[in-house]
């Protein structure tokens, strides 16, 4: 390679893409520096790297690959190697299996002599590349190669498919001198062969290029293979976890120990996070982390910014959750923002030669507007658990200070803004609302929107003064174009919604009717506000219809009403979406309700009578059918034993930080004095020594048991092996 060239790497199962890097441009040696975690939900046969020099107007070329066999995989795991480039051609890619059976016949021909016959059943592939992510017309050549003779027979083609099924016999007169290898080679195999064979590349394929001068690629993988054993197993260890949140003090649980003695935060917290969340106790026990988390935060602006255990399950639980909300809210706006991008560039020193910083600003404020508006506007689709999530954060907040009062709302701005939108405005192909990384332009435009959103959303807790001390102070220009009370407000907004409510028990004339209010929805109660603390509130559980309300009951569109336990509340929305929205979400918490009605009134009891069906008595059964339940929220995939079994693992990788943990409390609980060997107990949390010494005990107890379970599986499994053709 002779100039400087653009270069980005993907990440591939056999020939499959699953990841890829940002455009490094103009280098010679691009460095990436991404990390990339995911799981592999099928058999594969190697993890390939390629390389590649993008193009503009024509297609990306490759400039080669590392390709590191399944097998393999754990010779460098957890080490950072050089590895060198080699090329890439037709025989490199060859990849899957091939399902064959082989017999040798006898057949006595019309004249009495013995012949001799090969049967070749071909009966499917499996694992057939993808061609350009698509998949191949695949049909299978038979050949029968001898000295004096190529025979060759061929399938039928299937269509679009990588594991084509053949199913098609062919049948070969064989020569003499094949005879005698043919029946040493099923004799071998007791006459009859059926076996399954990795393709192979051809062996007169192209001739392999040098790659020497195709350079080389440093990666560090880390690669896992989990046993997972039958649930019954981890009984013992899952019911251990899963009362983390009931243990006082949480520090002393074993779901917190996890996180104690892994050295990185992040590999207790993904499988502790979907365990908790697929056993429905991943509230109280954020909630109970959270708590301890405040207990060491000095000033209610510092709030929940750091990357502790809370703030870590919180990011990892809108991950799991908030996909679908994440899309519906940012995808229309950040298409438009890649696929039609306008300069948005306000730094002085970036700025090129032509461009128009009043004009760019002016781009910028409009993508900002745009994102932002579309966050507020989206709190009614905010998923039920992070409402309840969040819930649980406002109020702990508003009790460790309860003379701030923009606290609580600062404590769900953090999440919301900074952690969850901002961090997707930025990286939206990491959250999947782009294919690919942004070009260096159009991410550059996504960093400056994303500062903005983290900005505006820290506003109610960030002071002008502090805006001043920005280091950029192109961007405190920037925001002096903002009204902060106007944005305050909104932030104050979610996960609220403004909507008006009519005054129960008034006449059906007058605008003071109905009134302005701000409305919540978490899993447990329905509340409206007109400042902070809810004036009205009814809990989930005693909701029994939630339906539209007829236009003529008060001449307004758009309006919908709550049934429980007293008079209807009638509620207006802004549009007939959020109306929609409202009834849709109401509906999905209240689903399980064992009160629910079967008939309700369409409109309203006003002056005597029901205006749909003319009954006089309040009390009246409803003249229509309630409408069908809506469902429930999606079910995530979730394989509890299989974040169990991870778990184990970690446990086990860290039994010596266990050991020194458990030392470390044995010490304070006798002696009730210095902890000796302070560099190897200093970083742990014990506030109870007697309980955490006692949840250790346990686990330490388990860990035994089931690493007797995997030994007896692991003789059981190398006992019954059978080595194959593969």
């Amino acid at each position: 390679v002779a100039t400087s060239l653009d270069f980005f790497c993907t990440i591939n199962l056999d020939q499959e893409e699953v990841f890829r890097t940002q455009v490094v441009e103009k280098s010679l040696s691009p460095y990436f520096g991404e990390e990339f975690y995911f799981e592999i939900p099928r058999t594969f046969q190697s993890l390939s790297f390629y390389i590649y020099d993008k193009s503009v107007l024509q297609k990306d070329l490759r400039i080669g690959k590392v390709s590191i066999k399944k097998e393999d995989l754990c010779n460098y795991t957890g080490k950072e190697n050089w590895f060198m480039l080699q090329p890439v051609d037709s025989n490199s890619e060859v990849q899957g299996k091939v399902h064959l059976e082989l017999k040798l016949n006898e057949l006595i021909t019309d004249n009495g002599s013995v012949c001799q016959q090969l049967v070749v059943h071909i009966k499917e592939c499996h694992g057939l590349p993808l061609i350009n992510g698509q998949n191949c017309d695949p049909y299978a050549t038979v050949s029968l190669v001898g000295p004096s003779r190529n025979d060759q027979k061929k399938t039928k083609v299937k269509k679009k498919t990588s594991n084509p099924q053949f199913n098609e016999t062919f049948y070969f007169e064989v020569t003499r001198s094949s005879i005698m290898w043919i029946r040493k080679y099923l004799i071998s195999y007791n006459c009859i062969v059926t076996c399954r064979y990795l393709l192979q590349p051809r062996e007169n394929g192209n001739k392999s290029s040098k790659t020497d001068d195709l350079g080389s690629l440093r990666l560090n993988i880390c690669y896992t293979e989990d046993c997972v054993l039958p649930s019954e197993y981890y009984t013992p260890l899952r019911n251990l976890l899963l009362k983390s949140s009931d243990v006082q003090p949480i520090s002393a649980s074993a779901a917190y120990i996890l996180s104690e003695v892994c050295r990185d935060k992040y590999d207790a917290v993904l499988p502790l996070v979907r365990l908790l969340l697929h056993h429905h106790k991943l509230v109280p026990f954020v909630a109970a982390v959270a708590e301890l988390d405040l207990k060491d935060t000095q000033e209610a602006n510092t709030i929940f910014r750091g990357n502790s255990l809370a703030t870590r399950c919180v990011d990892e639980m809108m991950k799991i959750v908030g996909k679908h909300y994440l899309k519906v809210t940012l995808k229309p706006v950040i298409d438009e923002i890649c696929e039609s991008p306008k300069p948005c560039e306000i730094d002085p020193i970036k700025l090129k030669e032509g461009d128009n910083v009043e004009i760019n600003m002016e781009n910028l404020r409009y993508y900002v507007d745009k994102v932002f508006r579309e966050i507020v506007r989206s709190s009614i689709s905010c998923p039920t658990l992070m409402c309840d999530v969040f819930y649980s954060l406002r109020h702990l907040a508003a009790k460790r200070f309860p003379n701030d009062p923009h606290v609580q709302y600062s404590a769900v701005s953090s999440f919301v803004f900074l952690r969850f939108f901002a961090v997707a405005v930025v990286s939206p192909h990491t959250f999947h609302l782009r294919p690919h990384h942004p070009d260096a332009q159009t991410s550059r435009t996504l960093t400056l929107i994303s500062k903005a959103i983290q900005t505006l959303g820290s506003w109610g807790s960030l002071s002008k003064s502090k805006l001043s001390s920005f280091k950029e102070t192109f961007m405190c220009e920037f925001f002096k174009t903002f009204q902060e009370e106007k944005f305050t407000e909104s932030v104050k907004k979610v996960p609220f919604k403004e909507m008006y409510k009519r005054a129960q028990g008034r006449t059906r004339i007058g605008k003071k009717n109905f009134k302005k209010r701000w409305f919540c929805l978490t899993s447990r109660e329905f509340t409206y506000h007109k400042q902070q603390e809810p004036i009205f509130t009814i809990p989930i559980k005693n909701i029994l219809a939630v339906e539209k309300l007829d236009e003529s009951s008060f001449n307004k569109k758009n309006m919908f009403q709550v049934l429980h336990g007293e008079k209807p509340l009638y509620i207006q929305a802004n549009n007939c979406v959020e109306a929609s929205e409202w009834i849709e979400a109401l509906c999905r918490v209240t689903r399980c309700n064992q009160k629910r009605l079967s008939f309700y009134h369409p409109s309203a009891f006003l002056n005597g009578s029901w205006l749909c069906c003319k009954a006089t008595a309040e009390s009246t059964e409803g003249c229509a059918r309630c409408t069908a339940d809506v469902l429930a929220d999606t079910q995530i995939e979730i394989d509890g034993d299989r974040e169990t079994e991870r778990i184990y693992s970690l446990f086990t990788i860290n039994r010596s930080k266990l050991q020194k943990l458990e030392e470390a409390c044995g010490s304070i609980a006798v002696y009730q004095g210095p902890r000796k060997e302070p560099d190897d107990y200093s970083n742990f949390t014990i506030e109870d020594s007697v309980a955490t010494f006692h949840t250790l005990q346990q686990i330490i107890d388990i860990l035994e048991k089931l690493s007797e379970s995997h030994e007896k599986y692991q003789k059981k499994r190398s006992s019954s092996a059978k080595y194959g053709s593969e």
